[in-house]
């Protein structure tokens, strides 16, 4: 292989590294953490991964393994969101509404995401649950032309990433390191301020006993003159 053909291949390879492809985009759901218990606004990314085609369809199914009672979307501009429900079994699945109806999956469909372009559908949903753990939501990407992509593959811990991973939200508490941390900065920032009021306080106990030191004696006895004082003198 002669220099030129090597060293275009070395730059083809460097180019590759700096700018993957577009391929390796895929369905994302952000932010990807979320606190234990309560609600989150989370969004869903879509970017178009063809050049010769546009996304017309977006299809998310929640966990089976947890159920939302509470899901709103918000609009998106020439979109339309179908919240597809089925009856709970469980009296917990009433949630707050007590409407017995849990949120099984939201699609979007209507409007198109362009060659380069990706889009975001943001989701209210509530509660999540009381422990730690990661919910998986499988996301089916539709193509103008036809094409289906599902982004339905779960990694597995340790193993490697998968070409269609699916959105995963991971549901987690705060580090506990947190909390004291902040309460340490606290005391240290008291603290220091005593410390800067007791030198305050030493500097003006000190400035004013030097005065009181330096001040001439006012209670000097004067003796009176008297004859007998003159006598002496003499």
């Amino acid at each position: 292989m002669s220099r030129p053909s090597t060293a275009l291949l070395v730059l083809a390879a460097f180019v590759m590294l700096l700018f993957p492809s577009t391929a390796s985009a895929h369905v994302t759901v952000s932010p990807g953490t979320a606190e234990p218990g309560g609600y989150a606004r989370v969004v869903f990314r879509v970017p178009n991964e063809r050049a010769d085609a546009s996304t017309t369809r977006l299809e998310v199914s929640f966990p089976s393994d947890h159920r939302f009672s509470s899901v709103s979307v918000q609009p998106v501009p020439g979109w339309t969101a179908t919240t597809r429900k089925e009856k709970s079994d469980s009296p917990a699945g009433a949630g707050e509404h007590g409407s017995g109806e849990v949120v099984t999956g939201i699609v979007w469909e209507g409007g198109t995401v362009q060659a380069g372009q990706f889009q975001e559908f943001p989701v209210s949903m509530g509660k999540l649950p009381q422990k730690d753990t990661k919910l998986v939501f499988k996301a089916v990407q539709t193509y103008s032309s036809g094409e289906v992509v599902r982004w339905i593959d779960v990694q597995q811990d340790g193993g490697l990433r998968p070409e269609h991973p699916a959105p995963v939200l991971s549901v987690a508490a705060p580090p506990l390191a947190a909390a004291p941390a902040a309460r340490v900065d606290t005391l240290g920032r008291v603290l220091g301020a005593a410390g800067l009021l007791g030198a305050l306080v030493a500097v003006g106990l000190a400035l004013t006993t030097r005065r009181r030191s330096s001040a001439p004696a006012d209670s000097v006895e004067v003796q009176e003159k008297t004859p007998e004082n003159e006598a002496v003198r003499v």
